[in-house]
């Protein structure tokens, strides 16, 4: 005697729904999880308006607020920095620019020893990255 079979395995079509509640619930953590972490390091640069830029090449170095220097995101000290900037002088053709990317409660002597420091190596100038002006102020009459 065959009896009938009732029960059908896929009787419903395949629901979705708690794959994409699950799907956006991943995209909403990996988007808050990303702007907590910004990887680099902390600088504010100061403000200033109008001051020249350079067209040659470039040799970037940052400085923290604590007088730490960083070269390609990686804290230096003193020595390995001028044997980078040597290396960086004899494998160049043209006179290198040093930029200084430095905090803005940075001490003036930290920079100018950064810049002496470079000059020493090979790297006759040196110029202070700032930010522009957010809004434009009218002119003071």
């Amino acid at each position: 005697m065959k009896f009938p079979r009732r029960a059908k395995l896929f009787r419903n079509p395949f629901d979705m729904t708690a794959y994409a509640a699950v799907f956006f619930l991943m995209v909403i953590f990996l988007v808050l999880g990303a702007q907590r972490y910004t990887p680099g390091v902390k600088i504010e640069l100061p403000v200033a308006d109008d001051l020249p830029g350079t067209d040659k090449p470039t040799f970037s170095v940052a400085m923290d607020e604590n007088g730490f220097y960083y070269y390609e995101n990686q804290i230096i000290d003193e020595p390995a920095l001028k044997a980078q900037f040597t290396n960086a002088v004899s494998s160049s053709t043209k006179p290198l620019i040093l930029v200084i990317q430095a905090d803005r409660a940075v001490r003036q002597e930290k920079v100018v020893r950064l810049a002496l420091l470079a000059r020493d190596a090979g790297i006759p100038e040196a110029l202070l990255a700032t930010l522009p002006r957010a809004v434009d102020t009218p002119p003071q009459r």
